[in-house]
């Protein structure tokens, strides 16, 4: 099997799990989730969803466990809007790739020093707005 034929149903399966979470859904425990990335296997009967929960650990967990509990309605929903041969066998994991990259960004600010503003900038640019607006003298006569 192709590897782009894998990426294309991964999409598609991403596509329908996410929507189908946002507007189909009425667990409580399921909120705020995100389907980050899907990986097919390459006999397209297994897919893993990877999924960003906000939130604490505890909410996370809480969360995982919901999108466990609804696997089911989840893959007759993927049933419905998918045409193959078989309906992938669906497995929920956190990612934890957004929540990495809050915590570098944070760890950056405060390690990095903040700039100061330069008060000399605004002046600077106005000497090159005043040299911009007078016209170039070369250029203002025609060529005879």
């Amino acid at each position: 099997m192709t590897n782009r034929r894998l990426l294309k149903a991964a999409e598609a399966v991403r596509h329908v799990v996410g929507m189908a979470i946002l507007a189909e859904l009425r667990d409580p425990r399921v909120h705020d989730v995100t389907v980050t990335r899907v990986e097919m296997a390459a006999d397209m009967r297994e897919a893993k969803v990877y999924v960003s929960v906000m939130g604490s650990d505890a909410e996370q967990k809480l969360c995982l466990h919901g999108l466990q509990s609804a696997r089911g309605f989840l893959q007759s929903k993927l049933a419905e809007r998918i045409e193959t041969r078989y309906t992938p066998r669906l497995q929920f994991v956190l990612d934890m790739g957004v929540k990495h990259s809050l915590e570098v960004a944070r760890i950056l600010s405060n390690v990095l020093p903040k700039a100061e503003p330069a008060e000399a900038a605004p002046a600077d640019s106005e000497e090159a707005h005043s040299a911009e607006a007078e016209p170039d003298e070369a250029f203002d006569h025609p060529a005879d």
